[in-house]
C-alpha cells in the first residue's frame, strides 16, 4: 500500500480515536518511562500535563523524582524505584497516579519496597490496577527491561507489550516528509501533527511505520 493513497484515511482514523480517549494526567514529580511497551521520549513530554490514551488496557513505567530541599542551599534529587502499573480504562475522562507522602526516607524506601501509590479517575473514584516495582538489575535500557518483565508473566505483565519490531521494519521518513510533501492531504496531516499531544504523535507514527513497510 502506498503512503500517499492513505493519508486522507490515516487523518481521519486519528481524529476519531483522539476523540474516544482518555487523558493520562502528570504531575512534574512523575518521569514516564515507558508506555504500552515503547519509550517514551522526554523531549516530546517536556511541558506537557498530560497524554491522550485510547480507552483499553494500559501498562506504563514511571518513577517519581523528587526535589528535596536539604538546607537553605542545599537540594537534592530523589529518583524511586522504577514503578510498573497496569490498568483498563472504559469511561474514565482522565487518569491520575496518587502518589503517598515521601517526606522522610522511610517513606520514601517504604515507597520503592511496595508500590504503594494509587491510580484515580476526575472524580477521584479509585481505578482497578496491578501495580509491581521493576528490579532492573543496573540496566539502563527500560524499554528492554519491559519487555523481559512482560515475558515473565509477573504480576502487572501485559504479553501483548513485550512484541517488539522485526529488524529493519522502522520507518526511514519522519514526519517531516509530510510537509513536502505533493499530496493535499500530506500536508494537512503535518499541521495537525503538530497541533495534537506527544501520545497522539506516537501512535501516528507507529501508523506510518505499518503503512510504510505494508
Amino acid at each position: 500500500m502506498k503512503l500517499r493513497l492513505s493519508l486522507t484515511g490515516l487523518l481521519a482514523m486519528l481524529v476519531a480515536i483522539s476523540t474516544q480517549a482518555t487523558t493520562l494526567k502528570l504531575s512534574p514529580d512523575i518521569d514516564l518511562l515507558v508506555l504500552d511497551g515503547h519509550k517514551i521520549s522526554g523531549s516530546l513530554l517536556k511541558g506537557a500535563e498530560g497524554l491522550e490514551l485510547e480507552r483499553g488496557q494500559h501498562q506504563f513505567l514511571f518513577r517519581v523524582e523528587k526535589n528535596l530541599q536539604k538546607g537553605p542551599q542545599q537540594n537534592e534529587i530523589w529518583l524511586s524505584a522504577p514503578m510498573i502499573v497496569t490498568f483498563t480504562t472504559v469511561h474514565a475522562r482522565s487518569v491520575a497516579i496518587q502518589l503517598p507522602s515521601l517526606t522522610s526516607p522511610s517513606l520514601r524506601k517504604a515507597f520503592n519496597k511496595n508500590a504503594d501509590f494509587q491510580l484515580v479517575d476526575e472524580k477521584g473514584t479509585l481505578i482497578e490496577s496491578q501495580r509491581d516495582r521493576l528490579n532492573t538489575a543496573g540496566s539502563i535500557d527500560f524499554e528492554q527491561a519491559m519487555v523481559i518483565y512482560n515475558l515473565k508473566g509477573n504480576v502487572a505483565s501485559v504479553a501483548r507489550f513485550a512484541r517488539q519490531p522485526k529488524p529493519g521494519a522502522a520507518a526511514n521518513g519522519s514526519p517531516d516528509d509530510l510537509a513536502s510533501s505533493q499530496h493535499p492531504g500530506g500536508r494537512l496531516l503535518y499541521l495537525w501533527y503538530q497541533q495534537v499531544d506527544s501520545a497522539t504523535r506516537q501512535r501516528f507514527m507507529v501508523l506510518m511505520q505499518a503503512l510504510r513497510t505494508s
